[in-house]
């Protein structure tokens, strides 16, 4: 399916959260098997080559992507969540948003010790999240942290931000702020 079929596929919703932010609803992409199998097939085949270990998805839409990847992969999938939804021991990590600051943890696991680790989320914007998640799988030992997402807002600082932490980035389409 071309780029632009799963484009389409997106719905936009202009000035939400916060007037000025173009939120990338990929609930859509999810409703339309042909568009989600083929974002999908395309992480998976890149995914592949790159011979990860684990999956890890980050809250919420990440879960789905990366749960989809664990089974289809064959690997373990371990969750990154928003503070206090976890119900074991967990580590977490601060960051910041676009429009805010927040928390994520994981629960303080050895499965990730030594592991090559793809972290999955549904678009790259400043890369905070994806940061705060990869502080999280290295503090657990990870030996290489790698991140994949349906969409990259390019007119964000997110890509350049997690190639200069020495991860790298995967994703299926770009998007621009007047797309």
């Amino acid at each position: 399916m071309k780029a632009e079929r799963i484009k389409a596929s997106i719905r936009t919703i202009r000035g939400w959260p916060h007037e000025g932010i173009n939120f990338r609803d990929v609930t859509t992409l999810f409703e339309d098997p042909a568009a989600f199998r083929s974002v999908l097939n395309r992480i998976a085949g890149w995914a592949e080559e790159e011979e990860f270990d684990i999956v890890v998805g980050i809250d919420a839409r990440g879960f789905i992507l990366a749960g989809a990847l664990a089974y289809q992969q064959h690997l373990p999938l371990v969750l990154v969540r928003k503070k206090g939804k976890l119900p074991f021991t967990t580590i977490s990590e601060d960051y910041e948003l676009e429009y805010g600051s927040a928390t994520v943890e994981t629960h303080d696991s050895p499965i990730i010790e030594g592991k090559r680790v793809l972290i999955v989320d549904d678009l790259l914007a400043t890369g905070g999240t994806a940061l705060a998640a990869a502080r999280l799988i290295r503090r657990l030992g990870a030996r290489a942290v790698s991140f994949a997402a349906i969409i990259d807002l390019v007119e964000l600082p997110g890509r350049e931000a997690l190639t200069k932490s020495g991860i790298d980035v995967y994703t299926v389409i770009d998007f621009t702020e007047a797309e």
